[in-house]
């Protein structure tokens, strides 16, 4: 009997100004898992990659941005039963150089923190918001969906959904 290996790695960015997010809206690729919902930027690791590797290769090929300052802020396991699991590192970034590209996923838009709820959001996505508002020094979040819904959330090895 085999040991199956994990599946994915990525890695997810939120760059912060005057209480705004750098959001994604995903509308542009065909057949996206995250078709037409609000993400921030980031993506797969590729072949020897560190996560940091990945978020400034990730952030300057879908912004345009040189990332200066940035933060860890958690890990994010992502359980489905319609695709394989997924082990994202998310970070917030205050600091970059560069101006901004079109990205050829979606469109970039400068989100107020306090209109986030109202987009189109995975649901487990508005509780590492919430996290991040409470500046968590650093957390690890479980998030099992059943298709679009989420059915079970753990934070620090604590069930709270």
């Amino acid at each position: 009997m085999g040991i199956k290996m994990i599946s994915d790695m990525t890695t997810l960015c939120y760059l912060e100004r005057d209480d705004q997010y750098l959001m994604l809206h995903r509308v542009k690729k065909e057949g996206d898992l995250n078709h037409d919902k609000w993400i921030g930027v980031g993506g797969h690791f590729m072949k020897d990659e560190s996560p940091e590797d990945c978020l400034l290769r990730e952030v300057k090929e879908e912004t345009g941005f040189d990332l200066t300052s940035y933060r860890l802020r958690g890990i994010v396991t992502f359980i489905s039963d319609t695709w394989g699991t997924e082990y994202m590192f998310l970070y917030t970034a205050d600091g970059w150089t560069g101006k901004m590209i079109t990205c050829s996923e979606g469109d970039l838009e400068w989100v107020n923190k306090s209109d986030i709820d109202g987009l189109h959001l995975w649901e487990g996505d508005k509780i590492f918001f919430r996290l991040l508002a409470e500046n968590r020094e650093f957390f690890s979040l479980k998030l099992r969906y059943a298709g679009d819904v989420l059915t079970e959330a753990v934070l620090d090895g604590k069930r709270i959904l």
